[in-house]
């Protein structure tokens, strides 16, 4: 935002001085994302901060996700409605180590990147000027050797759909325009020399379809002369005056306005992050979590569906995974408590082929089918007919254990 000037230097000079304050003098940029008190006070994001920027191709919306442990359940609510992920990595010594060790948050953020449908991740490999690393090509080698095998586990097509670009956001080498070679020379040799910024304008998204049902999640809701709804178009168009359907709850509403950065638009594509101002329908019947959609084609509403589970690491003190295991469900924008019904099948690994007899209960790093059961009514597609919908997460206690599609919605109960 600072490279591209859309933060005056009037606000950067009062965001020096209040880091000088605070002593923390290398702080002042995370200021222009980190605007309350908490995350200024202890230098971590807490909140999914949101901004906009345009280059002369296209326009952006910057979701500055949380990266502690604590807060991953706002990082999950900003990756949901993310094309492409920024892997933010330090080449530091120690810090690299610290986020990519067993209980570090790199690896968490980069599965849930991949389990939340981020096309593309660009991992930035920061801090290439700092003293302990002076812009060290065997330094950033390392970083990239030590975290490919693990991108690959998650099913990153690493020659495809990961980029590494070494940077410093501190000088902005690498941020805008490309590192010069006065600088560091072997980096111009990385990435075709394109800086992150000519990066992103030469990425292409794919799977963004107009002619399907409007789907839009709902992040947030809030009055303002009128009830309005915050989220990302998944599928579809929408546009002022349609009618929509709100599920679950089977409210209707219309379309009265909508807004792109805060600029009102006639109709919003897919792949907008919007506001939508809705009439006919009040904020009790509306929260984050449910579904605007076509009212000829709505959005499905279940309780309990089948899914596919990697099971990826369970807690040590709950180390079987079985029939009436609790854990908090997350998809899309929803978080609910959840309860697993029945295992059905287990897969095996190798052959991708269920094993012959049906599993009382299932370990670690294992494939599993199984029937799941939500708190309250949800709106999820299976992942056949929409991916965006029909890919899951299940956390416990802070932790990410599994991660999921679903295979069939089963009927609600009358």
């Amino acid at each position: 935002l600072y490279s591209m000037g859309t933060v005056d230097q009037r606000t950067i000079e009062k965001y020096e001085k209040e880091a000088k304050e605070r002593n923390r003098e290398s702080w002042f940029l995370a200021f222009i994302m980190d605007t309350n008190e908490e995350e200024r006070a202890k230098g971590k994001t807490v909140e999914v901060g949101r901004a906009h920027f345009a280059t002369e191709t296209k326009r952006y919306t910057i979701l500055d996700a949380p990266g502690h442990k604590n807060y991953v359940p706002a990082m999950i609510a900003g990756a949901s409605q993310a094309d492409v992920g920024i892997l933010v990595i330090s080449a530091r010594k120690g810090e690299f180590e610290a986020g990519f060790d067993r209980l570090g948050q790199t690896r968490e953020h980069a599965m849930l990147a991949k389990t939340l449908g981020v096309q593309k991740l660009i991992v930035v490999v920061n801090k290439m000027d700092e003293q302990t690393v002076k812009w060290k090509k065997e330094r950033y080698d390392q970083c990239v050797k030590k975290i490919t095998p693990f991108l690959k586990s998650c099913g990153f097509r690493v020659k495809r759909e990961v980029i590494f670009i070494p940077i410093s956001a501190i000088t902005g080498d690498n941020v805008k325009e490309p590192v010069q070679a006065s600088t560091c020379e072997w980096a111009v040799s990385i990435n075709g020399n394109r800086s992150l910024l000519q990066t992103l304008d030469g990425l292409e998204m794919s799977g963004r379809d107009e002619t399907a049902p409007l789907r839009v999640p709902v992040l947030d809701r809030f009055q303002d002369r009128g009830l309005i709804v915050m989220g990302k178009v998944d599928s579809g168009n929408v546009r002022v005056g349609q009618k929509v359907r709100v599920n679950p709850g089977n409210s209707n509403a219309v379309v009265d306005s909508i807004y792109i950065e805060e600029e009102e638009v006639v109709c919003a594509r897919v792949g907008e992050n919007v506001s939508i101002k809705l009439k006919g329908i009040n904020e009790e019947q509306i929260v984050k979590g449910f579904v605007l959609s076509d009212r000829k084609r709505p959005a499905s509403v279940c309780k309990t569906f089948v899914g596919q589970l990697q099971i990826l690491e369970l807690l040590e003190h709950r180390s079987l995974f079985t029939a009436g295991y609790n854990c908090i469900f997350h998809a899309h924008t929803i978080i609910e408590e959840c309860t697993i019904r029945s295992l059905l099948k287990e897969m095996d690994m190798k052959t991708g082929k269920p094993k012959p007899s049906k599993p009382r209960f299932v370990k670690s790093n294992s494939v599993v089918w199984c029937r799941i059961e939500v708190e309250q009514e949800i709106s999820i597609e299976t992942f056949a007919d929409m991916m965006q919908l029909g890919r899951f997460t299940l956390r416990d206690e802070g932790k990410t254990i599994a991660i999921g599609k679903v295979i069939k919605l089963d009927p609600l109960r009358k």
